[in-house]
């Protein structure tokens, strides 16, 4: 059985199956209609849908709700993210678990409001203050956008942060019809306890027993992620946006300043492999290793097929988790590692296609040297004019 529908539509189902009880957004092309699905359909399963006055009270909204026990969901475009930038350095702060979606549009500024682009991949990552890691997956294709929602919101409770969706225009508003069994379901974990008063297993690492109810994080060991205090819960809850100790308390102290840093960094960089996540067609003997994400996958898959049918060797990596950096997953498909296709050195090529002038390019780049030493060329593959990469672009790299 298929059905006629878009992504837009497919996020929003996802955040419903995936336990979603609040959301908040403003108006803004190319989200809207998240924020009008969401407005429309999670006061039917008992939700809360707001349209904010602003981007900047949505997601503060969605801290606040959060923090009193919802699972909540916001949904922008870039210029939304610009305003956003704030609450999400205080939702990491605050370690709070909750899914931003981000409809990209063409920018800079207002940009093309109606135009695909592919410019917030760097944006989501580093436009915070501190530089600290985040989640961000990115469907592409409308089942895609189901279970990747519901994927976010399972990381927002694991690790205690804010996991971004970040989707494009035309992902999130084209119709297409879509086999409805393509949708994958996704098991999105419930909230840890608190812990007040009993000893627990938190993250995999038993915790002492708290005997005031006071301590509202845990720094140690750096990579566990502690239960959370919620809002109307036993004592008073602190929260602050300022560096703090384990009970929420403003503090100077360099030992509990390194300990919470270390914290809010290792508690994802060490759990890369929970998060990473490809969809890999590799091919023993190829030489060209292609490389995107969001909408041009959509090119690429018609590519390898148009290319394998000429007889040529090609493979193909789409990746869904852009941070942290799958390097395992890429230096397996570039051939750096004993169980990829053709062993050590197999590709002499790397091309990342993006509706951009290169942001996740300078990525592979990086890596590209400690995963093939004897050397790969990284080259671009870039539309910056609003309109899609087509097949024959991907084709025309081939030698």
């Amino acid at each position: 059985m298929r059905e006629l529908t878009d992504g837009s539509t497919a996020i929003v189902r996802g955040a419903l199956a995936a336990g979603c009880s609040f959301f908040a957004g403003y108006p803004i092309t190319p989200a809207s209609p998240i924020l009008m699905r969401m407005l429309a359909e999670l006061p039917k399963v008992g939700g809360v849908a707001v349209q904010g006055e602003d981007e900047i009270a949505s997601l503060g909204m969605c801290i606040g709700a959060a923090m009193g026990g919802a699972r909540a969901m916001t949904a922008t475009s870039g210029p939304g993210i610009s305003l956003y930038s704030e609450n999400i350095g205080l939702a990491i702060m605050g370690e709070v678990p909750l899914v931003i979606v981000d409809v990209q549009r063409l920018g800079p500024s207002t940009g093309g409001a109606t135009t695909v682009s592919q410019g917030d991949v760097q944006f989501v990552r580093w436009g915070t203050a501190g530089g600290y890691p985040v989640i961000v997956l990115s469907p592409s294709s409308i089942p895609e956008c189901y279970s990747l929602t519901m994927k976010a919101f399972d990381l927002s409770e694991r690790f205690r942060c804010p996991v971004f969706l970040l989707t494009d225009k035309e992902v999130a508003l084209t119709s297409n019809t879509v086999p409805v069994d393509e949708y994958g379901e996704v098991a999105v974990r419930d909230r840890k306890g608190t812990g007040l008063a009993e000893p627990g297993e938190v993250g995999g690492a038993t915790q002492a027993a708290e005997t005031d109810g006071s301590r509202v994080y845990r720094y140690e060991p750096a990579d566990q992620v502690p239960p959370m205090r919620l809002y109307g819960e036993g004592d008073t809850v602190r929260f602050t946006g300022s560096t703090h100790d384990e009970r929420a308390i403003i503090t100077k102290d360099r030992s509990t300043i390194g300990a919470l840093n270390r914290h809010l960094i290792e508690k994802i960089e060490a759990h890369r492999d929970e998060i990473e996540m490809v969809e890999a067609d590799l091919e023993a003997g190829a030489e060209t290793l292609w490389i995107s994400y969001g909408v041009t996958a959509g090119a690429m898959r018609e590519a390898v097929a148009l290319a394998r049918q000429g007889g040529k060797r090609v493979s193909a990596l789409t990746i869904l988790s852009l941070w942290p950096v799958p390097e395992s997953a890429i230096e397996r498909a570039v051939g750096g590692r004993d169980d990829s296709p053709n062993g050590a050195g197999a590709v002499e090529r790397i091309v990342v296609a993006e509706l951009n002038h290169g942001l996740y390019r300078r990525e592979i780049e990086r890596l590209a040297p400690q995963m093939a030493p004897a050397g790969v060329e990284v080259v671009g593959l870039h539309r910056i004019d609003g309109d899609l990469l087509t097949p024959r672009q991907f084709l025309e790299t081939l030698p």
